[in-house]
């Protein structure tokens, strides 16, 4: 396994593969992650992972820095796997190049994560505008955990590059918690508590698959929510998955939430 962490040794590591398979990440690897890590070793020749937690998708300070970070355990891992190629930049690195255009999100795009973390999804699309420009990777695995940033990278790489976003199914917990970094900040028993959202959750997305729910009862439902678990929500929301236009009936719709435990926000679609 190759550690790179300049632009430079990236260009001459790769400059002759073609088939090439590039995971994404912030780092904190864990199942999730490998997931699409085998996802890309069984579709692509060799597989490069990226680790960098990229400050400009934080529109909060203290949430970057309190990020979950480990990356002698990340490369260990990664190692385990047999990922051929690991690029770990330097803020300083990856940021070399002066961005001409800024990247601005259209106002119908400002829903559901981008209505409440300003910036956080200009910042996604400018790292993976860097990183698709200097991997030029045959395909890109990503989760459908973040399914909205899914969305709008597929839409914007799609327009500019060959390569092509290959969307991969949410890994879930025994308790059916989705499986993210930022669970490593979550207690025991915080953990438990999110399960337990989850599973409330799989149920009114079932209610959706009937068309029994509406725009307003899914309201009703946001209030129970935050009742039966003491939390702060920022937004439950049916989309059509196709658009993230609102709730259509007789189209395929998405159950999309972000809450609260204690201090950390998790987000996740059913």
């Amino acid at each position: 396994m190759k550690i790179l962490r300049t632009n430079r040794d990236l260009k001459e590591a790769i400059n002759k593969i073609k088939n090439l398979g590039f995971v994404p990440t912030m780092g904190s690897i864990h199942n999730g992650h490998i997931s699409l890590i085998k996802k890309s070793k069984l579709k692509c020749n060799k597989t490069l992972v990226s680790i960098y937690v990229n400050p400009k998708q934080f529109n909060n300070k203290k949430d970057f820095s309190t990020y979950p970070r480990n990356i002698t355990r990340d490369l260990k891992i990664l190692k385990k796997h047999k990922v051929n190629f690991v690029f770990t930049p330097s803020t300083k690195e990856i940021f070399k190049e002066r961005r001409i255009k800024k990247i601005v999100l259209p106002n119908n795009q400002k829903i559901l994560c981008a209505k409440f973390r300003k910036g956080h999804f200009e910042g996604v699309l400018d790292i993976m505008d860097r990183f698709i420009k200097l991997i030029k990777p045959k395909y890109t695995f990503m989760g459908e955990k973040d399914f909205q940033q899914l969305f709008l990278v597929n839409k914007f790489i799609s327009k500019k590059y060959k390569n092509k976003i290959y969307p991969c199914r949410t890994v879930r917990d025994k308790n059916f918690l989705a499986l993210s970094s930022r669970n490593l900040l979550l207690s025991k028993n915080e953990l438990n508590k999110a399960g337990q959202i989850s599973k409330y959750l799989f149920k009114l997305k079932s209610s959706l698959k009937k068309n029994n729910l509406t725009n307003n009862n899914i309201l009703i439902k946001k209030k129970e929510l935050q009742k039966k678990f003491n939390i702060k929500i920022d937004y439950l929301e049916a989309r059509n998955e196709k658009n993230l236009t609102i709730l259509t009936k007789n189209k395929k719709n998405r159950l999309f939430v972000a809450y609260y435990v204690n201090k950390v926000r998790l987000i996740d679609n059913f």
